[in-house]
């Protein structure tokens, strides 16, 4: 009795340990997956890449050239001193469908994806997919590229954060088409089951309103944002990609 107590306890103890071993203590529930690459902020866009693998980042809907696009153009930032807050990095891959999560958001240090979901385009820049880009004001169109996140503020879509265009004629105009990241009521999966396809914005990478401030208080204050999408003359001309 007491050996069959004892092989017990020890089964119990051992596999209560692999359990512990595997599973990522101390890590929020906002947090969708993690793979540490150690504290060094200037690993090469090369190493950063292993995170694309090491998440199973394909599995999750990010194209492999949305990523890499992000990661050429985050190194040369970073490396001009044009992003002030290095440790965050956030993609909206619009070479995806509005009906699926399309926006990751990275925590660069720690190797983690800290939220994946949805993300509307502008109306102008198509229904389902995104496929019209423009800069210019009054267009409804999304722009793609590079932004600097800055300050927030409470507008008409409550808590809003301003986005710093980085590319002169592709995007720099946000700022005067007051493109900003807020939250919507349109972007739920409600309103996809009721029309077929996710709302759209005037512009703005709008994002689900419970998740809104968690996000835009995530990235705010000089952090990466890059907009990606299957767009020849966008990866011809961007000035960060060939800086």
């Amino acid at each position: 009795m007491n050996k069959l107590f004892s092989l017990q306890s020890f089964l119990i103890f051992f596999f209560t340990l692999i359990i512990l071993l595997n599973f990522p203590v101390g890590i929020s529930a906002s947090y969708l997956g993690c793979e540490k690459l150690g504290n060094n902020e200037n690993e090469s866009a090369k190493h950063l890449m292993l995170m694309y693998y090491q998440l199973h980042l394909q599995e999750s809907g990010l194209s492999e050239n949305a990523f890499k696009y992000a990661m050429e153009g985050f190194e040369n930032l970073r490396r001009t001193g044009k992003i002030v807050n290095q440790k965050i990095l956030s993609i909206i891959d619009f070479s995806k469908s509005s009906n699926e999560k399309r926006l990751f958001v990275f925590d660069i240090v720690s190797g983690c994806l800290l939220f994946n979901t949805y993300v509307a385009h502008g109306r102008n820049s198509g229904t389902v997919f995104a496929k019209y880009f423009s800069n210019k004001p009054s267009s409804n169109q999304s722009s793609l590229g590079f932004y600097e996140t800055t300050k927030t503020y409470m507008g008409k879509n409550g808590y809003s954060l301003v986005l710093q265009g980085l590319e002169r004629g592709i995007n720099d105009l946000a700022n005067e088409r007051s493109i900003v990241l807020h939250g919507a009521s349109y972007v739920s999966e409600s309103f996809i089951k009721s029309k077929g396809f996710l709302g759209r914005s005037l512009g703005c990478p709008a994002v689900p309103v419970n998740l809104s401030r968690p996000i835009i208080d995530e990235i705010k204050n000089g952090t990466c944002l890059f907009i990606y999408a299957n767009d020849v003359n966008y990866i011809r001309n961007s000035s960060v990609l060939h800086s």
